[in-house]
């Protein structure tokens, strides 16, 4: 007796039914804003561990130090403030960002000791993907390269954490053609702003600073050599 479809000129079998709806298209999700992971900032703010408050004037907020910042351990404060940059709720976000840039202008030759400490914060702020976020540390990061001599050569050893998600969003920038661009004077366009960063590495950071961002950023052209 003759067993299988093999060889028969019809067959009863079922195929299988078309899909109702076409599957959708897979996404990668680069750009997708990551899950903000909570920060040691917060922590030690919460606990009264940290030497700063918000004082209310008529002119605007400032940050009120308890302490002479000069007198401050910057290998124990410095991480901690630059891990708050992650921070989007206030008061964290306000005193975090302010502490730390004045903790910059006064450091004088404390920060650069500093600079291995700082990389796993700035780099944890940069992976949450959040463009404020990203916009917030490389205005810390300018400041941090030009609060004193050697900073920016000091960071070269380091591009490799740091400058992937600069890669990522180095071309975020919004065609808006002859409109009025209103985020410029408050320079929150994520793709001049990285650029600006990437200039300012490149004139500080010595002879090697533009072949390491090369390595890691390709698209990237010298202001320097060209």
């Amino acid at each position: 007796k003759h067993t299988g479809t093999g060889g028969l000129t019809s067959s009863l079998k079922r195929g299988a039914k078309p899909a109702d709806k076409p599957v959708a298209k897979p996404v990668s999700g680069a750009f997708k804003k990551r899950v903000i992971p909570p920060s040691e900032f917060r922590r030690f703010y919460d606990r009264c561990d940290l030497p700063i408050c918000v004082e209310h004037t008529a002119s605007g907020n400032n940050v009120g130090w308890k302490v002479d910042c000069e007198k401050l351990d910057y290998h124990h404060y410095l991480p901690i403030f630059f891990d708050g940059l992650r921070e989007k709720e206030e008061p964290y976000r306000f005193l975090a960002v302010q502490g730390t840039l004045d903790l910059l202008e006064r450091g004088s030759n404390k920060v650069l000791r500093t600079i291995p400490q700082l990389i796993i914060p700035i780099k944890t702020a940069l992976n949450t993907r959040d463009p404020e976020i990203i916009c917030t540390v490389l205005k810390v990061l300018q400041q941090l390269v030009l609060s004193g001599e050697m900073i920016s050569e000091a960071l070269v050893p380091y591009y490799r954490q740091i400058l992937p998600v600069l890669n990522l969003f180095k071309n975020k920038n919004s065609n808006i053609g002859d409109s009025i661009e209103y985020g410029q004077r408050k320079r929150l366009n994520l793709g001049d702003l990285i650029d600006e960063t990437l200039q300012l590495l490149e004139t500080d950071g010595g002879e090697d600073a533009f072949i390491n961002i090369k390595y890691m950023i390709p698209t990237y052209e010298s202001c320097v050599l060209n």
